[in-house]
This record gives C-alpha cells, sequence and structure tokens, in this order.
C-alpha cells in the first residue's frame, strides 16, 4: 500500500481518544466451557482525531492533511501520546530499554521491537516507524554511534550493523516510535456552527499492516 512518511500534526493528535484492538473468537461449548482463539499474531490501534481539534485553525490544519493523503489512499504516522517511546511515557529513552536480538557472529541486521511483559506473559511488538535522531543502541551494554557503528532505516525500523555482533552480546536499544495508519474514512464533515459550540467531528484513524 502507499504511505508517506509524514506524521499527523503531534499538536492535533494530542488529546485525541485511541489504542490497540484485539481479535478474539469465542465458543461456547455444550458442557459451557469456552474455547478462545485469535487469527491476529498482533494488535490494530484505532484512534479517533477529532477530539484533538480545538480551533477552527485545527479544522483547516486537519483537512489539509487529510487532502494530502487523498482520504484513505495513502498512510501517514501517528503519534500515539499514551505509548511512543521504548520506556515508560514519563521516562527518558535509554540503549538499555528493550532487547531487540542477541548476537551469533554472523547476522548484521536486527529490528527494533518493544516488549510488553506484565505477569510474565511477554507480547512483543515490532517497531516500523521509529523516529529519526531519537534512536539510540548498544551492544552488551556499551552504545555504539549510528552511521559509524550502524545504519538505521527509519521506514521500516531495520538496524543494520557494520560488524556482526558477537555470539551471545545482546543487542539493545532505545527509541521514540509512530504507528503506520490511515484515515479510516473518505469524507470529514465539520460544522462551523456546531464546532464552535463544541462538538467536534469524527475522525477515524486505523492502524495499518506494512
Amino acid at each position: 500500500m502507499g504511505f508517506h512518511e509524514v506524521r499527523f500534526p503531534a499538536n492535533l493528535s494530542f488529546g485525541s481518544t485511541g489504542g490497540p484492538e484485539r481479535r478474539t473468537e469465542i465458543v461456547t461449548l455444550a458442557n459451557g466451557f469456552e474455547e478462545r482463539n485469535t487469527p491476529w499474531a498482533q494488535s490494530r490501534r484505532r484512534y479517533d482525531a477529532g477530539l484533538g481539534l480545538r480551533s477552527l485553525d485545527d479544522v483547516a490544519a486537519l483537512i489539509a492533511f487529510f487532502e494530502a493523503r487523498r482520504g484513505q489512499l495513502w498512510g501517514f504516522r501517528w503519534k500515539d501520546w499514551a505509548d511512543f517511546k521504548s520506556c515508560k511515557p514519563s521516562g527518558t529513552v535509554s540503549a538499555l530499554d528493550q532487547v531487540i536480538g542477541t548476537g551469533d557472529g554472523v547476522e548484521t541486521v536486527f529490528r527494533l521491537a518493544k516488549t510488553y511483559d506484565p505477569g510474565g506473559m511477554a507480547f512483543r511488538r515490532p517497531i516500523l516507524k521509529p523516529v529519526v535522531g531519537t534512536v539510540v543502541l548498544a551492544l552488551a551494554g556499551d552504545p555504539v554511534v549510528e552511521t559509524v557503528d550502524y545504519t538505521l532505516d527509519a521506514a521500516t525500523g531495520e538496524v543494520r550493523f557494520v560488524l556482526a555482533p558477537d555470539v551471545g552480546v545482546a543487542v539493545t536499544a532505545g527509541f521514540e516510535f509512530d504507528v503506520p495508519v490511515r484515515f479510516d474514512t473518505d469524507r470529514i464533515a465539520v460544522s462551523v456552527a456546531s464546532f464552535q459550540a463544541g462538538e467536534v467531528p469524527l475522525v477515524p484513524v486505523v492502524e495499518v499492516r506494512l
């Protein structure tokens, strides 16, 4: 699918609602027990961008962004203010935040990921849209330097080392990241009168698989 490497205005996404959704298929058996399965390995996020609008200038900025994306046609980056760092939202990004792999002396390519691990039931989320200038890496706890020791593809979240990390060496990373999304509508309906009275338009945004 088409994707523009541009972020939806962060001042407009601040105040929006949304978060991850799952798809769970539940079958109730004759004895009352349940069987639960899911066809999705990864969650999918949905947001409402309308709730971040505070003025008519914000509406104009939204419409301009919507038109440039041709409605649902082109994807774009979205900052999820509740989950946009490798650490806690209140924390400072560190090269030790996330383990993204272990060296084997051969592999040079690693992909950024964030692990969610409450209660020991770890879920690993691929990070496809890191924010340029925020990514820091370390090998066995020692910081490495971008363009000298590795290169970053900010469009895919792929890290490529110049030299393969040694066997058993922990590859760790810290970063900020965006969510790849698209508008989930081809229509933006705004009433100037109702907006001034406090009513904002519904602007659904949905995560896309890349």
